[in-house]
């Protein structure tokens, strides 16, 4: 795997960050900013006027002196939040994003490539105020300083995102979203409660689900604001009046989607325990899906949006009214299988009433006759008992258990070699298939792609050259071949 400089950076700073456990805040990190970084630009090119020359005097390109000042500020300044105003903000064909973040007395470019802005929400707009994480560099085609761009937010999120950071560990340490304290939701409720504004366009999302999926369910809206500053206690006192007056089976606690501080009022510390003290189930349904609050973390169960918060809190009546004739068609089918049943009996009772007369005076008389027989004719019965004797004893030799062993072997012996031969073509049709997969690999392995004549290149950031539109007239390319490797220039593109 190939490691750009700028991932080995993040790296270095993600442990160093890990190791001072979040210490400083982000305005103690920028504080006096500008004035470090002269200082230790200055320290740079101190350090590489001191390596510029060789011992024997002679000078270095302007390119290795580039690549020594980019090493040099990569090293000394890792991975890092910095705020400012968008200024000169442009999208570039590609879809990289190029712009200055400038503040009263200093500005610096900036590059945030494709893959990196595509996680960015909103659009950037000039003199918007926002925070930018990553790493200073040079480019060295130009050698013009600028920063290298990994992540956006706008102004002000990142002490909002650290509150709820705090409030979250707090409140995780002391067991309030531990799985085993919540609750199931009832499988059948009859009433449901929905706690949000009445202005809100969430309470219609969750109105009209419910009046198309259960229609049969009774609503309770307790309303209260969802955000502003008496929200979070709004919130909680109609949770707990909810909870008072106990009239449904459970409760919604929604709004609809927003920024960090319009979802503020859901990441309050009281609120979370107003909710885990709820005696009433509660289904948090705030925001959208990637949206998430302490409320979502301490609620019983949470939706990924207030519709689908509707369609957890009871079944539809489609899928109601399927189960009711799946039941009705079971009871009929047991009616009439006991029904048939019953009458099956009532026949044998009556066969049995009307014939067990006469065939116990058929039996008796059979007996008689059968001991008036043996009275007469004793030796025919003494015949009769050897023969039946002998019939005995050819029975038992037949089933001699040395017989039986003897059988048993040969079955064991015949199902042995039908495991053997069935194992063998196991293993035959295995083999096949591993060398077929083993050539399908051989096919697909990239050595074999640069022994036919191919080659690899690679921009001086470390990524993989698809287009000619990705080099810069004079930049460094590196041409990795079957043997080795070679560093080019291109020349034109």
């Amino acid at each position: 795997m190939r490691w750009s400089l700028f991932d080995q950076t993040r790296i270095s700073y993600i442990i160093q960050q890990l190791k001072q456990a979040n210490q400083l805040s982000t305005n103690k990190i920028f504080e006096g900013h500008s004035s470090a970084l002269q200082e230790e630009q200055g320290q740079a090119f101190s350090s590489i006027e001191t390596v510029g020359m060789h011992q024997n005097g002679r000078s270095i390109s302007v390119s290795e002196l580039a690549r020594q000042i980019r090493q040099t500020i990569e090293q000394r300044h890792p991975l890092q939040w910095v705020s400012g105003e968008i200024s000169g903000f442009t999208r570039a064909t590609s879809g990289h994003w190029y712009f200055s973040l400038k503040d009263r007395d200093a500005q610096v470019r900036c590059a945030m490539f494709r893959g990196r802005n595509q996680r960015v929400s909103w659009q950037p707009q000039n003199g918007e105020a926002i925070e930018i994480y990553g790493a200073p560099t040079l480019y060295e085609a130009r050698g013009e300083f600028q920063i290298v761009v990994d992540q956006m937010r706008p102004a002000g999120q990142g002490a909002l995102y650290e509150a709820f950071l705090k409030l979250k560990s707090q409140l995780e340490q002391e067991g309030l979203f531990d799985s085993a304290r919540k609750r199931a939701l009832p499988s059948h409720p009859k009433r449901v409660g929905i706690v949000t504004s009445l202005a809100a366009a969430a309470l219609k999302d969750v109105l009209t689900t419910l009046s198309r999926r259960a229609p049969y369910l009774s609503i309770i809206i307790y309303p209260a604001p969802v955000q502003g500053a008496d929200a979070p206690s709004k919130l909680c006192s109609a949770i707990q009046l909810a909870g008072h007056r106990n009239e449904v089976d459970l409760l919604i606690v929604c709004r609809g989607g927003g920024s960090l501080e319009d979802l503020w009022a859901f990441n309050n510390e009281q609120l979370a325990r107003t909710i885990s003290q709820s005696p009433l189930p509660i289904i948090s349904g705030v925001g959208h899906e990637t949206d998430f609050t302490i409320a979502d973390f301490v609620a019983d169960v949470r939706a990924p949006t207030p519709t689908a918060a509707a369609e957890l809190c009871a079944p539809s009546s489609l899928a109601l009214q399927d189960q009711l004739n799946i039941f009705l068609g079971r009871m009929q089918r047991q009616a009439r299988y006991a029904l048939d049943k019953q009458e099956h009996q009532l026949q044998r009772v009556q066969t049995a009433l009307c014939h067990s007369a006469r065939r116990r005076l058929e039996d008796r008389s059979w007996g008689l006759d059968r001991l008036a027989h043996r009275l007469i004719h004793p030796r025919q019965a003494i015949t009769n008992r050897k023969q039946q004797l002998e019939s005995l004893r050819a029975r038992l030799l037949r089933n001699h258990p040395d017989q039986t062993l003897h059988k048993l072997n040969r079955d064991v012996m015949a199902l042995g070699e039908r495991h053997r031969k069935s194992w063998n073509r196991t293993l035959e049709v295995r083999r096949a298939a591993l060398q077929r997969w083993e050539q399908a690999l051989q096919l697909l392995d990239p050595g074999q792609v640069l022994q036919r004549g191919y080659s690899l290149i690679y921009t001086s950031h470390g990524d993989l050259l698809r287009s000619a539109h990705q080099i810069q007239p004079g930049e460094v390319m590196e041409v990795v071949l079957a043997d080795g490797s070679l560093r080019a220039r291109a020349e034109s593109s």
